[in-house]
Order: structure tokens, then sequence, then C-alpha cells
């Protein structure tokens, strides 16, 4: 008798354990994440974890669906403060499936030091390869950085407009907030901040070694 098919895992699955897998290796801490899946493009739904809801013990109570207004669809709460930087980036990132947010030392440190050159230039190195769209070792990726502020409509106006200008770019790092990262597949964007992650305290230990 054949075994039994398993199941795919679900966005809100494969979400959760994200989130998990990124507190523990310091990349997130009580409720300071942010991670959606994009269900549908037309019309907009996604599945976005809802605010101020323990990273290290999600499940698929703590994550909402919502349509492009950012109104509740499903779920139990209050969408994340974050919810309309998601939306900004699948608007102009037609390919993007997933954004997940990561918030480092390394990461925060270096929006500091290259705010004012616009972004952090990643280049020469091994891992970009496996960063979508990367065909060699030596592929460049800028990451633009802009400041936060806490009217997040503003905000999202800023990240479209960065996208806009940086239409390569697969990631945007806001100065004194974290990193927000996306990807084709939930499994990409998580390689994709891997990779980031790994680069940003590469650099930083580099730049403190001068």
């Amino acid at each position: 008798m054949a075994e039994p098919t398993q199941k795919p895992a679900s966005p809100v699955e494969l979400l959760s354990a994200t989130a998990k897998e990124f507190y523990r290796r310091g990349w997130a801490r009580g409720g300071s994440g942010n991670y959606s899946a994009l269900l549908a493009r037309r019309p907009m739904r996604l599945c976005i974890t809802a605010a101020g809801d323990e990273i290290a013990t999600l499940d698929d109570t703590n994550f909402l669906e919502l349509d492009d207004d950012a109104e509740i669809i499903q779920g139990f709460g209050r969408p994340a403060d974050e919810t309309l930087l998601h939306l900004a980036i699948y608007r102009h990132r037609p390919k993007a499936r997933c954004i997940l947010y990561t918030q480092t030392v390394p990461g925060l440190l270096l929006a500091d030091r290259c705010f004012v050159d616009g972004g952090l230039m990643l280049k020469d190195y091994e891992a970009l390869k496996g960063i979508e769209g990367a065909n060699s070792a030596a592929r460049v990726e800028k990451i633009p950085i802009v400041e936060n502020s806490a009217d997040q409509v503003a905000l999202s106006h800023v990240i479209a407009n960065v996208l806009i200008d940086n239409e390569s770019s697969n990631a945007v790092l806001i100065r004194r907030h974290g990193l927000y990262v996306w990807g084709e597949t939930i499994e990409q964007a998580r390689r994709h901040a891997e990779i980031f992650e790994f680069l940003f305290e590469l650099t930083d230990r580099q730049q403190g070694a001068k």
C-alpha cells in the first residue's frame, strides 16, 4: 500500500517556522517582527502577522488575511503596524510573494553609517550568487536605506519611490528600524535574509577593524 502523501506546509506554517528561527538567531525579539505572504495578486490578498504577538510562539492564530486596503478579511487582532509597507513592496515588486523582516545590530549600525550614501553596496562576495538575479560572484547588490517615520502612510510612499528608483533591489533598510527583504517564495525570501545578514555581520566587522 502506498504511503499517504504528506500535505505541503501552508504559508502560515512556513512563516511561523521562519519567525521562530529568526528569533532563535537573534534577528527578532518580543513582538518586533512582521512577516507576510501573498495569497493572491488580483484581487490582492495577503496573510500577515497581527500586531504585538510574540515572535517565538507564532502559530495560525497570529496571522490575519487582508485585502489591498489593509482591511481584515479573516482572523482576529490588529494588523502589524508595518502592513502598509508590505503592501507598497508587493505593488512595486510584481514577483514578490513573501516579505520578511529582521532587526540586527550589524544591520542597524550599517544603516546609520551608510545612510548619507543612500544605500549599502555589497559586491564581489560569493554569497551574492544566492540572491535572485545574481549571475556571477561579482554581483553588486545595493540595498537602499530610508529614514524611519512613525507615519506609516508617508513611509510607505517613500519606500514605493525608492523601489521605483532601484529596480533590481531585493531588500530595503529602514534606518533604526530594520531590514525588509522579499522573494518569489517564502524559502527564497528566507535565503535572501540569511545572505544579507551574513554579509551585514561581515561588513560591520571589516569596518570595525579599520
